[in-house]
């Protein structure tokens, strides 16, 4: 008989607790389906860097299977990603020596005066799966303030070291999702 109060106690009291659980909150991007990194890009008929908003591009090209991420208004990310891989090369297939990855979001100028906000990293399994989740940081410390709406929204998946939060180069670019379904 104690048992089974002390487990109706339980659910009840985890019960109440989900019901006063704040909800999530609402998205202010969605990205679908992603790009690879090409790390070379045609400028006036002569190869250049691939620069996304001042972050430079993996050393490879990189493929990505796929991508569905979303970036709450209070800054909360939830990425998942499959298949991000190299693409070229002795390596081809693999993830060489990257193991975590960061999401990098920017809003603002199509440029590299963009406001950045990253994840903390998260691992990069050996097929090349990953699942990022957290609140961004404009610092590597502290919650960032979002701004209200996200022009010009680009995610960039990253290299990132799990020792000190940098993020490095970019292997694939999200790919916007407008729908509000």
């Amino acid at each position: 008989m104690r048992a089974s109060r002390v487990l109706l106690s339980v659910a009840l009291a985890a019960a109440s607790a989900s019901v006063f659980a704040a909800p999530p909150a609402p998205p202010l991007v969605k990205f679908e389906g992603a790009i690879g990194v090409d790390p070379l890009t045609g400028v006036n008929g002569t190869d250049q860097l691939n620069v996304v908003r001042g972050i430079s591009p993996g050393g490879r090209a990189w493929v990505i299977r796929k991508l569905k991420a979303t970036v709450g208004t209070d800054g909360t990310v939830s990425a998942k990603g499959a298949g991000l891989l190299l693409a070229s090369g002795d390596v081809i297939g693999t993830r060489a020596g990257i193991t975590h990855v960061a999401a990098t979001l920017a809003c603002g100028a199509a440029n590299a005066t963009a406001s950045l906000f990253t994840s903390t990293p998260s691992p990069l399994d050996l097929a090349g799966n990953f699942d990022i989740g957290g609140v961004l940081s404009q610092d590597g410390v502290n919650a960032a303030v979002m701004p209200a709406t996200c022009d010009n929204p680009v995610l960039l998946v990253r290299s990132a070291n799990p020792a000190t939060g940098v993020a490095g180069a970019w292997f694939a670019a999200g790919i916007l999702n407008a729908d509000d379904d």
